[in-house]
């Protein structure tokens, strides 16, 4: 997997190979989680007699049997009426001035002339019906002709003094009362009575009276069209919109599917002609936003290199898939329980295997991405989005299990884990019941707290066992694997041990110094230690041209040209990084081997081939390379240096020490090693302390004891 990672690392860059990775992983998601939002639909036909009780799956508004209800509940509404008490007194004031302007006439005609009275009379009349004409245009006109003007001009006065309060005194009686349009022949009616009944009212005028009375008449109280729709509006917005539940049965299994049935099947889209692409849609852009995020959080490391990152990236996206088939599997069985199956997942075994793997905020990441998707794959039918339980329990499970694993020595420390991420899936699931405040039996009761320790134990055993298959399929190094590689049986360690055991012991110091340093500056000390382990490895292929596992003062160099032995020390770089690949050590440990040299000057045969010849080619005895290209490498390549230089010093002093630590720690900085990582100067400064502290208490003068006195 490390070779196809390489090869791709070659061909794309990341961002572009990010992007593929991201669209077949949402691909691939989409694909699995298709038919978990799209439901259960049914070929029924209008008037058929229903094979099974269908129940709604979702809590939607019948609008159409709301718009029916509201229309009801509007026409139901009483009108408003508006009672004007001014329009009775405009009415008397009406037939007053009728009355006076007889009165006025009479007074006229009672100074004219016998034989002129007749004249003076139709004049008289024309005037009077001129005013009724002019009153007419706001109120009723009073129901009187000329006829009747004459005759009761003709009238006495005290007469049509008393005809006048009696028709005003029963208008004013009438119209003192509510009077409507359905009402107001019964209270012409009314009035004609009264007057008809009237001692009082003279016989000869008695029906000019009535029709006077009877057209003085008019509704007093109107419809208030304003105040009565605002009566209907309200009523009509009292009325709750009417709601097909999620869960409601819609039609009972063996009943015929009439119109309204059909129509409320339609509308919540359980018939098959009728399925709606929303859901899949949604779905969609569920999985592009957890695509964007994951390619944010790939996107915003810029410390890790693009081998790394990619690595990091193909694991996130296996075990985030094979998570999602898991869940998918586990969903089979779910539709055969009353319970909720999900709480069987092991929650935590993704972010307990991308905290070991990869960082601690992509296991974050995942776990709530995780969490969201378990919300949708184990949703009910009855479920309006996704089942919340379930998310929460995820996400809570996972980060409780981050929580607790923020240091990992051993394999021990999972199963530990484990058992504490139990209990908070206990009090989760303890709350989720209590607050649900359904009664559950002692059956189910067991089955949720089996659940909650399931969940967490087969999460850690599934992490411990997988482990070491990904690490080796993706030549990944762990805390484990890392511990693992430094048990001293490892059979490298044996063949380094017994064939240069000088190069073992060399290892052994380098290991101690790097370690020291990488700690102090933030770096991974283990990994700088294990790796420090194996950089030489290739040095067991000639270990007698090394200095450090020469004996009896031989060295086979004093025989050999400069060229030949520089050739030969290069070579145990490239000799080690094929070693280690033969035995498939992790990629970290093969670049420790490859760079901890960098591409630093073989000196001592360099200016022994330039005394020979000074046009001596120096590039033909420099490392091939490449430059440490992370902290703990750089560290190493100093580290390595310092100790074979320190060890063959002769009478190490605390000031010797340090100028040999500084003397090194700059020429390898002037030279250009550090160029490829992020190692800052201050990080160097510290770096050279811890080393001159370590070798202090490596390389201290021995105490020279006084002899002894002869007596």
């Amino acid at each position: 997997m490390s070779t196809l990672i390489t090869k791709l690392n070659k061909i794309l860059r990341f961002p572009l190979l990010l992007t593929i990775v991201l669209l077949i992983t949402g691909v691939l998601q989409y694909m699995l989680m298709a038919k978990d939002v799209q439901g259960q639909h049914y070929d029924l036909k209008l008037f058929q007699v229903s094979p099974e009780t269908i129940r709604s799956v979702k809590t939607i508004e019948d609008i159409e049997k709301t718009k029916k209800e509201r229309e009801a509940a509007a026409n139901e509404v009483e009108p408003v009426y508006s009672y004007s008490e001014e329009k009775g007194k405009n009415q008397v004031s009406t037939v007053n001035t009728f009355f006076d302007d007889l009165f006025e006439s009479k007074q006229n005609l009672s100074d004219v002339k016998k034989k002129e009275k007749n004249k003076a009379m139709n004049k008289e009349i024309d005037a009077i019906v001129k005013d009724l004409d002019s009153l007419a245009v706001d109120v009723p006109r009073i129901d009187v002709n000329k006829a009747d003007l004459r005759i009761l001009l003709n009238q006495d006065t005290a007469e049509l003094k008393m005809m006048q309060d009696e028709i005003t005194k029963a208008i004013t009686d009438q119209m003192s009362v509510p009077i409507r349009d359905d009402r107001l022949v019964e209270a012409k009616a009314s009035i004609e009575r009264s007057i008809r009944y009237s001692s009082v009212f003279p016989e000869s005028v008695k029906g000019i009276g009535i029709r006077i009375a009877r057209s003085a008449l008019v509704v007093n109280e109107t419809k208030d069209i304003k105040a009565t729709k605002e009566r209907m509006e309200l009523a009509s917005a009292n009325i709750d919109p009417t709601r097909i539940l999620q869960g409601q049965i819609i039609v009972q299994e063996g009943q015929v599917i009439d119109r309204e049935i059909y129509r409320q099947l339609e509308m919540t889209g359980l018939l098959s002609d009728k399925v709606s692409n929303k859901p899949m849609i949604g779905l969609a852009i569920l999985i592009l936003l957890q695509m964007i995020f994951f390619y944010a959080i790939f996107t915003s490391n810029k410390e890790k290199s693009n081998f790394s990152k990619t690595r990091d990236l193909f694991i996130t996206v296996l075990v985030y898939i094979l998570a999602l088939v898991l869940m998918e599997l586990l969903n089979l069985i779910d539709g055969e329980f009353d319970v909720i199956i999900g709480f069987l997942f092991p929650a935590a075994i993704v972010p307990l295997l991308l905290r070991i793997l990869v960082s601690e905020r992509l296991a974050i990441l995942a776990t709530v991405m995780l969490g969201l998707s378990a919300g949708i794959i184990f949703q009910e039918g009855y479920s309006t989005v996704m089942q919340m339980e379930v998310a929460l329990y995820m996400i809570i499970s996972g980060v409780s299990c981050l929580i607790f694993t923020r240091r990992i020595e051993n394999r021990s420390k999972i199963l530990q884990t484990s058992f504490q991420v139990a209990g908070i899936n206990i009090l989760f699931i303890a709350f989720y019941l209590l607050l649900t405040q359904s009664n559950y039996t002692w059956n189910e009761l067991l089955f949720y707290l089996i659940a909650a320790i399931v969940s967490a134990v087969v999460s850690g055993a599934l992490t411990i066992g997988l482990l070491p298959f990904i690490e080796s399929a993706f030549g990944i190094i762990s805390s484990f694997r890392l511990i693992e590689l430094s048990n001293p049986n490892h059979p490298l360690l044996k063949k380094i041990l017994m064939e240069a055991p000088g190069t073992y012991h060399h290892s052994i110091m380098v290991a101690n110094l790097a370690e020291a340093a990488c700690e102090a500056v933030g770096a991974n000390g283990l990994l700088a230690r294990v790796g420090c382990y194996y950089h030489d490895v290739g040095k067991t292929k000639r270990p007698g041209f090394f200095v450090e596992n020469q004996m009896n003062g031989f060295n086979p160099h004093d025989q050999l040209p400069p060229t030949s032995s520089s050739d030969i020390i290069i070579a145990h770089v490239e000799d080690g990084v094929k070693i280690l690949e033969q035995y498939k050590m992790p990629r970290e440990i093969i670049d420790v081997a490859a760079q901890h040299h960098g591409t630093t000057l073989v000196k001592f045969f360099y200016f022994k081939a330039k005394e020979l010849d000074p046009d001596v080619n120096e590039a033909n005895f420099r490392y091939s390379g490449p430059k440490p290209q992370t902290k703990e490498n750089a560290i190493i390549c100093v580290a390595d240096s310092v100790e074979a230089a320190v060890r063959s010093m002769k009478e190490p002093t605390a000031e010797k020490i340090r100028n040999l630590v500084h003397a090194i720690a700059q020429d390898k900085l002037m030279d250009g090693q550090f160029d490829e990582c992020d190692l800052s100067i201050k990080e160097l400064k510290t770096i050279e302390k811890i080393f001159c502290d370590t070798l202090n208490g490596t390389f201290h003068s021995r105490i020279e004891y006084p002899k002894e006195e002869k007596a």
